[in-house]
């Protein structure tokens, strides 16, 4: 046994990454894992999973291991999704790229009152208006997984890239 202390977990207000709020933006960012059969070539989603496998069948997930869920959000933050004039951005990050680097994309989608960001699993955004799912993290984005320029997929491909999601939504 050990007198070392044990460390209290991480709370959103201590950790600027969990969360960030302004007068009118709220921000989350999730963090997780390339892995060798992301292929993005879903049309109408895009997902971020915590699994730590993807089979080829996974067409629209663009990285596994993802270090939180919807379900870890701020509550400010998934009332604010609710709002149906709400503006969400989801900013994915690839480092590193090819030759060095990172790559970025940046969707932007809206909020809606059926958006519940309960999901402990995975969270997806979906070029429809569909939200009758816990994982639905925005509606009516301006692009899915197989808009994404073909180098950052390339990126997501490798198993030890980072991947960073951004999830913005303002009001």
């Amino acid at each position: 046994m050990t007198d070392d202390p044990i460390d209290p977990p991480v709370s959103p207000a201590d950790d600027p990454d969990l969360h960030t709020d302004d007068a009118n933006v709220r921000t989350e960012v999730v963090h997780g894992c390339g892995h060798e059969n992301v292929t993005a070539e879903h049309v109408s989603t895009f997902e971020l999973t915590t699994d730590d496998w993807l089979t080829p069948a996974g067409d629209c997930i663009l990285a596994v291991d993802a270090d939180r869920t919807p379900r870890d959000f701020d509550p400010a933050f998934r009332e604010a999704c609710q709002d149906p004039d709400a503006t969400i951005t989801a900013t994915i990050t690839v480092d590193p790229a090819p030759g060095g680097g990172s790559l970025s994309a940046t969707i932007t989608g809206r909020g809606d009152p059926g958006l519940t960001l309960l999901d402990g699993r995975s969270m997806v955004g979906r070029t429809s208006g569909y939200t009758d799912d816990e994982r639905t993290i925005l509606v009516d984005a301006d692009a899915a997984a197989a808009d994404l320029d073909r180098d950052l997929v390339g990126a997501l491909t490798n198993p030890d890239a980072k991947v960073t999601l951004e999830l913005s939504v303002e009001t």
